[in-house]
């Protein structure tokens, strides 16, 4: 199937089967898994060839055969994953690698060079934030944050911080945000994004972290922004047995990705490229169940006199900043949200440990219901300042949502809660 069709088809469609065609693989219904670490050449003429153009890319108006030459380089589950998830992302490229935070560094590495700044939203997934924070940061590039993703003088206050220190190189963006589930207005990031490519005479690239949706619910890149990075361990991987990453965009930014990742060694193998085409068949069908009982338990929390409060795009009351923006970036809410209990850490201690079905883990977006207190988990290693700015407390605990049945996970929380 051409790019051209399958831009027509729905998201669904694309993510049953598209970038597998079982002629390519002896008719067999389901891709092949190519489980070979190099690949033989039937000349040494097609390995010189293979070997150009992998390293130098096609001349102009070349036809290019797909050959391969060493697994990490690539293989053809990857390009098989690739070419779904760029269709999926609406891009015209993505590239595999064998981590979320793979993804992340690979971007990071990519972009940035000493001097340079990188304005980011508040709370930070906590992977990226020791990237940011303290790797990056002995290299000489510097972090710089907001913490209200809708209030354009707070992004464009932060920016001139950024700017102030270097250049500004990157914008990255977690909407929803990890752990609290808070939003940002990509399409505003993107104009101020504009504004500084003004003021300093070059752009900072805007990369999104659409992790906490995927690409069945949101569509940064259609929004404005230049990458998306999705950790396809989660919600596209759906069944917490693999752990992979990719990003998506054009192919001039995705390409030296791909060139870097050959040399840091992060590319996904084809076991987990496999397994993530197998998962994606179904995660249309994985989404809508699961945010039609996020959305059910949210309520619950909200309404539970022992829970303080509930952050979830899902519960934002018409006319609200936070609905506004899901009408026109989102289409859904997700199942991936924070709530605060009574009682401090010593309470949230008490009803974690009282669960029964929900299973206490880090991670989302698996078949099976996890929660966890990032506080003491997920974000431990960031700073307790940081962290309060963030809006994440002791009380804070993330849930994620999954395929059981909505009634038996809020009786499992009921009887917890009665523990506090």
């Amino acid at each position: 199937m051409d790019e051209d069709k399958a831009r027509k088809l729905h998201l669904d469609t694309i993510a049953v089967g598209y970038g597998y065609d079982p002629a390519g693989g002896q008719g067999a219904a389901k891709p092949p898994l190519y489980l070979t670490s190099t690949f033989v050449y039937p000349s040494a003429e097609h390995a010189k060839e293979t070997h150009r153009i992998f390293f130098e890319g096609p001349r102009p108006g070349e036809v290019v055969e797909p050959s391969y030459i060493y697994m990490r380089l690539g293989h053809p589950n990857l390009d098989m994953v690739e070419k779904r998830l760029a269709a999926l992302d609406g891009a015209e490229a993505a590239a595999g690698f064998c981590s979320g935070m793979a993804a992340i560094s690979t971007v990071f590495m990519a972009h940035l060079k000493p001097g340079d700044a990188v304005l980011h939203g508040l709370p930070f997934y906590g992977g990226a934030d020791g990237l940011l924070n303290r790797v990056m940061a002995g290299f000489g590039v510097r972090g710089f944050h907001f913490t209200d993703g809708l209030d354009g003088e707070a992004m464009r206050e932060a920016a001139e911080r950024a700017m102030a220190a270097g250049p500004l190189r990157l914008i990255w963006l977690e909407s929803p945000a990890n752990p609290t589930a808070t939003v940002i207005d990509i399409g505003l990031a993107v104009r101020i994004a504009g504004e500084i490519a003004e003021r300093q005479g070059v752009r900072p690239l805007v990369c999104v972290d659409n992790t906490f949706l995927g690409p069945l619910l949101q569509s940064p890149l259609a929004c404005g922004a230049d990458l998306c990075m999705t950790s396809l361990t989660k919600y596209c991987g759906g069944h917490s047995d693999l752990l992979a990453g990719g990003v998506s965009g054009s192919l001039e930014l995705v390409g030296p990705l791909r060139a870097l990742r050959t040399l840091l060694g992060t590319t996904m193998d084809p076991q987990t490229a496999w397994l993530l085409l197998r998962s994606l068949e179904t995660l249309s069908v994985r989404t809508a169940r699961a945010c039609e009982s996020a959305l059910k338990i949210a309520r619950y929390l909200k309404a539970h006199p022992k829970v303080a409060g509930v952050t979830f795009i899902g519960l934002a009351e018409p006319g609200s900043r936070e609905h506004d923006l899901m009408q026109r970036q989102t289409r859904g809410t997700g199942s991936t949200f924070s709530f605060r209990i009574q009682g401090g850490e010593a309470g949230a201690f008490r009803f974690l440990n009282a669960l029964k079905l929900l299973r206490l883990a880090v991670s989302l977006g698996g078949s099976e219901t996890l929660i966890c207190h990032p506080a003491s988990t997920t974000h431990y290693a960031i700073a307790r300042d940081r962290l309060a700015e963030a809006g994440v407390t002791e009380a804070t605990l993330r849930l994620s949502v999954g395929l059981e049945h909505p009634d038996d996970l809020i009786a499992d929380l009921t009887q917890a809660l009665d523990q506090v």
